[in-house]
């Protein structure tokens, strides 16, 4: 998700016959959050991912921009580059194809508006400087609603923007408040939100006389797997999505509990996002409203595990994480 202190930075091409639902056989997936989950799940990773493409809906493609319109073509940045951030966006077994639930909702989108998808991956930094300049007119990459965002971006939520607890499989922990934190070994990723919802979380324990928590930092998420695996530490705080794929996938873990990217007052989104001002955002949201009616919003997020992060109706500019000192 690569959250970030303030901004809470979130964090992450192929289109066939119209309305194709995914054609490979899949394993019942356990919404994200299941602590239940007993079996491990094979995701299609493959590059022939078989996209839901509806067909055009004239009314949403109506509020598209002429000059977008006539172009016949949507262009959709993706800040993945890299290793990418599986479920969300990442390289398919051919190492060059781009799959994932981001690239999913965008191709839905564009199919929707009667558009063609041009995916492009890219580095996250890249993906704004993108968006700034007119070359990307969509950016679909795990990216988090904000105030500041919102003074030069125009969004539409599509998924909301969660974290999730990690631990090892059978541990009996469940969390939902800072005591439940008390005495325990947490990893988190350094300079991210989660981590100053740990510290936040730390400094309440501390405060109510309990065990103190050890925060723990790893390198890399592999790390972090191997020490939760070993009994190194107790609980891992990072995205839920990544932290269901790794319950889906491995059957070594579970998620003991979530909580919003956005701390106690708000829930986080996490959005399609565009320049400010250029006349597109209406035209999304109309476009994710239909595919949300149609069920095949549902059916995206059922191939990522992602359910229990769905929303039930596009908001456009909803309320973001507030700016830091307001």
């Amino acid at each position: 998700m690569r959250t970030r202190w303030v901004l809470a930075l979130a964090a992450v091409t192929l289109s066939l016959a119209a309305c194709a639902a995914p054609e490979e056989e899949q394993a019942v997936v356990p919404a994200a959050g299941d602590a239940s989950a007993a079996t491990t799940v094979t995701f299609n990773d493959s590059p022939e991912q078989n996209r839901i493409t509806p067909p055009k809906d004239d009314a949403a493609a109506a509020l598209l921009p002429p000059d977008v319109a006539k172009s016949g073509k949507l262009v959709i940045g993706v800040g993945a580059a890299g290793s990418g951030f599986p479920p969300l966006a990442f390289a398919a077994s051919d190492n060059k194809t781009l799959i994932g639930n981001e690239p999913d909702i965008a191709v839905a989108i564009a199919s929707t508006l009667g558009l063609e998808p041009v995916l492009e991956n890219t580095s996250w930094e890249n993906l704004f400087i993108g968006l700034d300049s007119g070359k990307y007119q969509l950016g679909a990459s795990n990216i988090t609603v904000t105030e500041e965002r919102k003074l030069k971006y125009d969004f539409v939520s599509y998924r909301k923007d969660d974290l999730g607890w990690l631990a090892k499989k059978g541990s009996g922990l469940t969390v939902t408040k800072p005591a439940d934190i008390a005495g325990k070994k947490v990893a988190v990723g350094s300079g991210t939100n989660q981590e100053k919802i740990l510290v936040e979380w730390a400094d309440e324990v501390k405060k109510a006389g309990l065990a103190p928590v050890e925060i723990k930092y790893y390198q890399t998420n592999q790390a972090t797997y191997l020490a939760l695996g070993s009994g190194q530490i107790d609980l891992y705080l990072g995205p839920n999505p990544s932290a269901a794929y790794h319950v889906a996938t491995t059957g070594q873990t579970e998620i003991v509990g979530t909580y919003s990217g956005a701390g106690a007052g708000l829930q986080g989104l996490i959005a399609l996002t565009t320049k400010k001002d250029n006349g597109l955002v209406k035209a999304y949201a109309a476009a994710l409203d239909k595919l949300i009616a149609s069920g095949d919003y549902t059916k995206i997020l059922q191939r990522w595990n992602l359910t229990n992060e769905g929303v039930t109706a596009a908001e456009v500019n909803p309320p973001g994480l507030p700016i830091e000192g307001k």
